[in-house]
C-alpha cells in the first residue's frame, strides 16, 4: 500500500476529515416533516403565511388581513357557503359575483408539501377558472390537510367523495407576479395569497 501512495501521492485522511465530509451519495436524504417543507416551499412561493393555534386566532388573523388591505365595506367572493356561518363575527360582505368582488374566501382540499401549493377543486371554486377569480385569496385551511404530493391530495379527494368526485381540480401556486416568467409558469395566473392555517392535530 505505501508503494501506491508514494506513486499516486495518496494521503492519508484523519478521522475528523472523515467525519466532517458530506453525507455520501447513497445515503438517504434527510426529508424535514410535512408542514416545514410546506411552510419553505409556500413562503418561495410568494405565500402570506398566519398559523393559529384556535378559532379564536383564525378570526382575529382574517380581521387584520382585511383592515391591513382595507377590505372593510368590499364585496367577498364566497362559494363555499360553510364559511358564512363560520366567521359570521369578521362581518364579511358576501357575493356570488365575481367581477364587483375585491377578494376571494375559500378552503381548499390539500396542502401539498412537495412544491407549497394548494390543491383546489370544485367543492372551492365551483367550474370557474382561477384567471376568473379576484386577485386576492384568504384561504382557510387546517393542519391535518398536509400531503406529500399532489398524488396523494388526488387519492385524498377521490378517498372523501366516493358518490361523486369533485371536477375542476387544480392547484394555486404561483402567489406573486413574476418578471422573469419561465415556460412553466405561461399561462398561470399569480395571486395574492394569505392562508390562516389552523393548529387541528
Amino acid at each position: 500500500m505505501s508503494l501506491f501512495r508514494k506513486i499516486f501521492g495518496f494521503k492519508e485522511r484523519s478521522e475528523e476529515t472523515i467525519k466532517n465530509e458530506e453525507r455520501g451519495k447513497y445515503m438517504p436524504e434527510i426529508k424535514l416533516p410535512i408542514d416545514e417543507r410546506f411552510t419553505i416551499n409556500f413562503k418561495a412561493n410568494g405565500g402570506k403565511f398566519l398559523y393559529c393555534e384556535n378559532m379564536q386566532e383564525v378570526n382575529d388573523s382574517l380581521t387584520a388581513i382585511i383592515q391591513e388591505n382595507e377590505w372593510v365595506d368590499k364585496d367577498v367572493l364566497i362559494i363555499d357557503d360553510r364559511l358564512n356561518d363560520l366567521f359570521t363575527s369578521a362581518n364579511l360582505k358576501p357575493t356570488k359575483n365575481t367581477y364587483s368582488s375585491t377578494y376571494f374566501f375559500s378552503t381548499c382540499e390539500y396542502l401539498i408539501s412537495d412544491d407549497g401549493s394548494l390543491l383546489i377543486s370544485s367543492n372551492q371554486i365551483a367550474e370557474k377558472k382561477l384567471k376568473e377569480l379576484p386577485e386576492n385569496f384568504v384561504i382557510y385551511a387546517t393542519t391535518s390537510q398536509f400531503v406529500e404530493n399532489i398524488g396523494e391530495g388526488l387519492k385524498g379527494i377521490k378517498s372523501k367523495n366516493k358518490s361523486k368526485i369533485p371536477t375542476n381540480i387544480t392547484t394555486i401556486k404561483h402567489f406573486k407576479s413574476n418578471d422573469n416568467k419561465d415556460f412553466l409558469t405561461y399561462g398561470s395566473s399569480s395571486k395574492n395569497l394569505y392562508l390562516l392555517l389552523l393548529e387541528d392535530l
